[in-house]
């Protein structure tokens, strides 16, 4: 029995990813399917934190999570990891979930992009059912909910460019300065506010910011911009919104309307999480609260996971669209061979945990080659063929071979293959004067 520690036992010639691969199997992460014998696998922190939940009979142990992708382009493997994680949970837990579409900037969004994510999550094998919705449906109710935080006192119109805006922020050492129009009368905003809808200023000359605390240490809570002004159609409510919310402002008070009770996000969101719960506060008069959770998001070794990067080379034409095989897109894998089950098989493998990590491609690849092992049925081609004509064999005498179709499955049964004076074999096999250390057809071991 060698030990982990015991490099004198590790092959020779390994590549990083078959490394990682060795490891992951040494440590239990990436196992073949065994039969269930009845012990309780360990959860993940989600998980337990679900499961303590639903114990404390917190929100009536119900569970809701949502899948809020942004329709602006075509999910890729990093989407994945949260669909797989979001609609899961629910799932094991006797919950549902929600999609919804961040629909909250139109100058971004397209129809073709929403069509694109319904079909990708189909295909990993969720369903959301009838609970289809956008941050849009809401729009009335974030404005009504912006329009109370400035007659409350907690929010004011700005009428500073975004360069000015950012400079008085400070660092996260040092504090921000007050805008000088954050003292505004409440009659004042409300007046501006409306205004500001109505299309009565450009593009970018006033915003609408929660007073929160200038001087906080997180810098998302120094009055943060939760609406601007937008003169662009959207592409589901047209020209009747002149001014949007931000995401950090909808994506909460949406949670809500939805009564979603686990929101799930990555570990980016971590540092938004205090203004999320700032703004449900404030914002809402119900007993429940929507809460949000962070977990690591899928960081994979020499693969572009940045939407924006991805539309580049869409648009650009350095790949052949957005479901090129060279694209991570779910589409793109899709196209190059990847299974719906070998995508969740990897995702579960890897985990979920509050740690950022970079997994090696190797892993993806080792997922698919397993998911293909157990159950597609072999076959064989000659790509390149060469026609070979045996001799001393019969010209009119066939033999059935009989094959198995699957070694990893024995219900795919076997086929039989004839064997006959002609046979095909690949060019590169033959040569008519081979060198000393040629193998030629037959002497291969």
């Amino acid at each position: 029995m060698w030990s982990e520690r015991d490099t004198r036992f590790w092959p020779v010639h390994i590549s990083p990813a078959e490394l990682l691969i060795l490891w992951a199997l040494t440590r239990g992460k990436m196992t073949e399917p065994k039969e269930d014998t009845g012990e309780k696998r360990s959860l993940n922190f989600i998980e337990a934190m679900v499961e303590e939940d639903i114990r404390s009979g917190r929100d009536n142990g119900r569970v809701q999570t949502r899948f809020p992708p942004e329709p602006n382009g075509y999910l890729h493997i990093g989407h994945a990891k949260a669909i797989c994680l979001d609609f899961g949970i629910a799932k094991q837990y006797g919950g549902k979930c929600n999609l919804r579409f961040d629909d909250t900037n139109p100058t971004k969004e397209d129809v073709e992009y929403v069509d694109s994510i319904k079909e990708d999550i189909r295909w990993l094998g969720f369903d959301w059912e009838e609970r289809e919705y956008f941050a849009s449906d809401y729009f009335g109710k974030l404005y009504d909910f912006a329009t109370d935080l400035i007659k409350k006192g907690l929010a004011y119109v700005d009428d500073q460019s975004s360069e000015e805006i950012a400079s008085q922020k400070g660092t996260p050492t040092e504090p921000g300065t007050h805008s000088p129009f954050r003292d505004r009368s409440v009659e004042e905003n409300l007046d501006l506010f409306q205004r500001m809808n109505r299309g009565e200023f450009p593009e970018g000359s006033r915003v609408l910011r929660a007073k929160i605390d200038m001087a906080s240490p997180n810098m998302h809570m120094r009055d943060p911009v939760i609406y601007r002004i937008l003169f662009h159609p959207h592409h589901r409510t047209g020209d009747k919104w002149k001014v949007y919310p931000m995401y950090d402002f909808a994506h909460g008070q949406s949670d809500f309307f939805e009564g979603v009770t686990h929101s799930l996000c990555t570990l980016e969101f971590e540092v938004h999480r205090p203004l999320y719960d700032w703004l449900v506060e404030h914002l809402m008069s119900d007993d429940y609260r929507p809460r949000q959770t962070e977990f690591n998001r899928l960081n994979l070794s020499y693969t572009v996971l940045s939407k924006r990067v991805l539309l580049g080379l869409v648009k650009e034409g350095y790949v052949n669209g957005w479901d090129d095989p060279r694209m991570p897109t779910l589409t793109g894998l899709r196209r190059r061979g990847y299974t719906p089950e070998s995508i969740r098989n990897f995702n579960d493998s890897i985990g979920y945990t509050k740690v950022m990590a970079n997994n090696d491609v190797g892993l993806l690849e080792y997922a698919i080659r397993e998911d293909l092992n157990r159950k597609s049925p072999r076959v064989m081609a000659v790509l390149n063929p060469l026609k070979l004509i045996i001799t001393n064999y019969p010209e009119d005498k066939t033999e059935e071979m009989e094959t198995i179709n699957n070694p990893e499955d024995e219900s795919m049964g076997s086929r039989t293959i004839p064997f006959t004076r002609e046979i095909y074999i690949e060019r590169e096999d033959f040569m008519e004067d081979p060198p000393k250390k040629f193998f030629p057809v037959g002497s291969r071991t």
